[in-house]
């Protein structure tokens, strides 16, 4: 026999061969398919949950972590900005992340009174805050 005879029915083997092997190609393309959509889901997911948790902090102003020590609830309190309601008197304590989203939310423009309903403070406090600029 000839070469070019052998070859070619190697080749015709090799065709039909494949035609009934599976391709593992395919396989491998649905199972990235299906991880990156979960991946996708999860962090969807996980950003929800961050949104709600932000929201959580940000509506309650006098939220503070409870200190081990009594050292370190002497330091949560100085880095608590501290100021005095107009309206009361009374001094008031404003969580650092309010401070930080009236200040934001002043540069961008926003009035004093639409920050004061993203903020739930009033208007003497946001006031306060502003004059501070945050500082402690």
């Amino acid at each position: 026999m000839d070469l070019s005879i052998i070859l070619m029915i190697i080749g015709i083997i090799c065709i039909i061969v494949s035609f009934f092997l599976k391709d593992t190609s395919k396989k491998l393309e649905q199972d990235l398919e299906d991880l990156s959509i979960s991946i996708y889901q999860e962090t969807n997911s996980i950003k929800k949950r961050l949104k709600i948790v932000e929201e959580e902090l940000l509506l309650e102003p006098n939220f503070t972590v409870k200190p081990k020590q009594r050292e370190s609830f002497s330091r949560n309190m100085q880095s608590v900005p501290q100021s005095k309601d107009h309206t009361t008197g009374k001094a008031f304590q404003v969580n650092e992340i309010l401070v930080n989203q009236v200040i934001q939310l002043n540069k961008q423009g926003y009035p004093i009174e639409e920050i004061s309903k993203m903020s739930t403070l009033s208007k003497s406090q946001i006031l306060d805050i502003l004059k501070n600029e945050g500082n402690r």
